[in-house]
């Protein structure tokens, strides 16, 4: 077997597949390392002048800052960013989607809402509109799940207190604004919770009062709102929250699993702790997967917009009108004037962590990054926590924190969250279901516990990428149905809540 990997044919690097010392012969040419390459990372098939382009995925992922002789390890001593030619090709790989027959449509267990839309948990969730009403809606979640009360309930996954850290000191209108009220709605409608209870503080910026108002949102028998203020404090406001949910846990445990088709699920990728295997391995076969569920009719949803920067392109050539092509670009676009006020640089991702696991530029990892959407079209475009409409293929613009863009998706309406990692992440979304992905098998070793699938198992010959992706997919529809995954075991969900903060804090 060769020592190393390479992805296309124009590359100029290959990816050590383990650490191999200084005069290891590469196995597929007479070539001798000249320096140690620790697994993962790259190493150049042949000499590479300076200033020349770094190909990986037959794109530019960097180029040359020296000259690089052949056979020595390419990293961030020698490749850095720069301005690469780009095809964006609008619409030029479009191609019509093969949807299957209605008879052959796959199938899950879900909860049909009032709304017509299909739950995959069905949990009761508290909102806070404000982080000084976190410590009441804690208390109210507490004193539910852990005094027993839940067992007279099968069908409640539990009560969530979702919590963060503004609400206030903001503006009250514009982008932050705006943005924060979205993911307020999103959350208050998802099909994941039976029942919904936002609190409040009174006096602070996001309004209980004008949230409602905005959103079209009222009380009814699973949705209750109330401020501290008014109720008269912290202990009359917990009991008074205690006793919402009380009243709400038998209606929301008369709502029963059904059959619904696979083409009411939306499920949002997710890619955290990467190493130069993700874009190999697992994000490529989850790109299969959600090419599997598109044909079935569902929705995916690409997010984590630092993390398609330099790759953009990839998109845009699949992009199903030249609008949604533009729009695109104009996120892209709004990031490097964001990033530029605000003295950061897009390509301080990737992190320490993506670094050792042998990645170097951000263009390189967003090149492995955005094989998570698969080869459809990409039909829409969305900004941060709008409610997703169109099928298929979509982008919601978000960071590329993985809580944050997570909050977005889940506030967007993905009822499941699918997450690749390389090194290793810890992470869940209550109330949706997070699946773990793991690009190598040594990662799904050490943390078996972490992980629900191992897509490292591609690399090791056991099983091919498309078998891998069509795995994946019959695992979403297992999850959907009810199964738990690997983070809800461990608990992971009750603090991942990070609505995305634009704006000053005043």
């Amino acid at each position: 077997m060769s020592n190393i990997l390479r992805l296309h044919e124009l590359d100029n690097v290959g990816i050590c597949k383990v650490a191999l010392p200084a005069g290891t012969q590469l196995v597929t040419s007479d070539l001798r390392l000249s320096t140690d390459v620790p697994a993962l990372h790259k190493v150049a098939l042949r000499d590479i002048g300076r200033g020349e382009a770094i190909l990986k995925y037959g794109q530019t992922m960097g180029f040359a800052s020296e000259a690089i002789a052949a056979g020595s390890h390419v990293h961030v001593h020698n490749c850095v960013m720069g301005d690469a030619d780009k095809d964006y090709g609008f619409c030029s790989k479009v191609t019509p989607t093969q949807f299957v027959t209605a008879s052959a449509q796959a199938a899950f267990r879900g909860y049909r809402r009032a709304n017509g839309k299909v739950g995959t948990r069905n949990f009761i969730g508290i909102l806070t509109t404000v982080n000084c009403s976190a410590t009441v809606a804690r208390a109210i979640a507490q004193q539910i799940s852990f005094s027993g009360e839940l067992r007279k309930y099968p069908n409640v996954d539990g009560v969530v207190a979702l919590t963060h850290e503004t609400g206030c000191g903001m503006s009250s209108d514009g982008e932050g604004y705006e943005t924060l009220r979205r993911t307020f709605d999103g959350y208050a409608r998802h099909p994941n919770f039976g029942g919904v209870l936002m609190v409040g503080l009174g006096c602070e910026t996001m309004q209980v009062s004008r949230v409602l108002e905005e959103s079209g949102l009222a009380d009814n028998d699973t949705f209750c709102s109330y401020t501290i203020q008014d109720s008269g404090g912290t202990r009359v406001s917990i009991e008074k929250g205690i006793a919402a949910v009380r009243e709400m846990l038998p209606r929301v445990n008369n709502f029963q699993r059904e059959t619904v088709p696979a083409s009411e699920l939306i499920v949002g990728l997710q890619c955290g702790g990467s190493d130069a295997l993700s874009g190999v391995t697992a994000n490529p076969a989850l790109g299969i997967a959600g090419d599997i569920l598109i044909r079935h009719g569902g929705t995916v949803i690409l997010s984590e917009t630092p993390e398609i920067y330099g790759a953009e392109h990839l998109l845009t050539q699949r992009a199903a009108s030249p609008q949604i092509a533009e729009q695109l670009l104009a996120r892209i676009r709004w990031w490097e004037d964001y990033t530029a006020r605000n003295h950061v640089e897009l390509n301080n991702n990737p992190s320490p962590g993506n670094k050792a696991g042998g990645l170097t530029t951000i263009m390189e990892k967003s090149l492995g990054a955005q094989a998570k959407s698969g080869s459809t079209n990409l039909n829409a475009v969305y900004l941060y926590a709008q409610q997703i409409k169109q099928k298929g293929l979509v982008f919601m613009d978000s960071p590329g924190y993985d809580p944050v863009s997570a909050t977005g998706q889940i506030a967007s309406g993905a009822q499941i969250i699918c997450f690749t990692t390389g090194r290793g992440s810890a992470f869940g979304c209550k109330p949706a279901p997070c699946i773990k992905l793991s690009s190598n098998t040594q990662l799904y070793e050490r943390m078996k516990e972490d992980i629900d699938l191992n897509c490292g198992s591609v690399l090791d010959g056991e099983i091919s990428l498309e078998e891998c992706g069509e795995k994946i997919f019959r695992y979403i529809l297992k999850i959907a149905s009810g199964e738990a995954t690997k983070s809800e075991l461990l608990g992971y969900g009750d603090n991942e809540f990070t609505p995305w903060k634009i704006g000053a804090t005043v």
